[in-house]
């Protein structure tokens, strides 16, 4: 039975879309990028791509999910961007980086490899590239960072840089000086990350979904927070266990706030505040 909020009724007066439409964009987006949509999301999942079908001309979902289908790496690409949620700040769950901090000091004997491994607009790998440079007080530590998503949109406004100033707002105004330009003129109101700070975080398309990871370990540190909870626990488990051989035995995992990995015990032990370190550790 169709939902009938005012905005939902005003939208579907644009385009049918059926009970079988959302099933099958649920199916397409769970089997393509591990995402696990709630029936309470159809109305958000409508709205998103009617906007595609209008770009596209069209008029009818079955039709645009069949050009998904059809239509090769661009239009899945599309396709899953429109369906991606991107919510970030800088030094999101704070309390991660002062554990990151300590970790890298202690490992810093040798060069040190981080994964962000849903990078969203920036925030996250700048943030990780920021406590780096603190951490050695240096802007050439001995860190490199590969921040990926799935989104290439988000990718390229993270490769950019540039941010609205009220993005910084709550950040300590010593470190926005240390670390971000202030645009004036027609760039006033906008900051950007220092190119000494860029060049610290390289920025790549990854499918956590897809049959080859472009990277190798032994990694130091993995950030996939606040990922795991729009896939189902096999997705998870999945994703996990292809986490590990590529963890330094003593690497840390940061997860969000709201995901426990207790299904994966045999993967991963909680050191608390939603960081993870290696099981294998344990028998090292």
């Amino acid at each position: 039975m169709l939902q009938t909020s005012s905005t939902t009724s005003r939208h579907e007066r644009d385009f049918a879309f059926t009970a079988q439409d959302f099933t099958r964009v649920r199916g397409l987006i769970h089997a393509h990028a591990g995402i696990s949509l709630s029936p309470a999301k159809r109305d958000m999942v409508y709205s998103r791509l009617a906007r595609r079908l209008r770009e596209l001309g069209m008029d009818n979902f079955s039709d645009y999910l069949d050009q998904v289908e059809q239509g090769g790496e661009k239009e899945w690409e599309d396709f899953t961007n429109a369906l991606t949620t991107n919510l970030t700040s800088f030094f999101r769950e704070p309390h991660h980086f002062p554990i990151l901090a300590e970790h890298l000091q202690r490992c810093a004997a040798r060069p040190l490899k981080i994964w962000c491994a849903a990078s969203s607009t920036g925030e996250e790998p700048y943030s990780i590239a920021m406590t780096a440079v603190e951490a050695f007080g240096s802007f050439t530590p001995p860190v490199r960072i590969l921040a990926s998503d799935v989104d290439t949109r988000v990718l390229a406004a993270a490769q950019a840089g540039v941010y609205d100033a009220e993005r910084v707002e709550r950040m300590d105004p010593a470190r926005v000086r240390r670390f971000f330009q202030r645009g004036t003129g027609p760039h006033s109101g906008r900051v950007r990350v220092r190119p000494e700070l860029r060049e610290l975080v390289s920025f790549q398309r990854i499918n956590l979904l897809g049959p080859d990871w472009p990277l190798r370990g032994p990694l130091d540190a993995i950030f996939c927070r606040n990922v795991m909870i729009y896939f189902d626990k096999p997705t998870q488990l999945a994703v996990l266990e292809r986490f590990a051989p590529l963890l330094a035995r003593e690497g840390l995992l940061f997860a969000g706030h709201s995901e426990s990995f207790s299904h994966a015990a045999h993967l991963f032990r909680p050191r608390g505040k939603t960081v993870y370190t290696h099981a294998a550790g344990d028998r090292a």
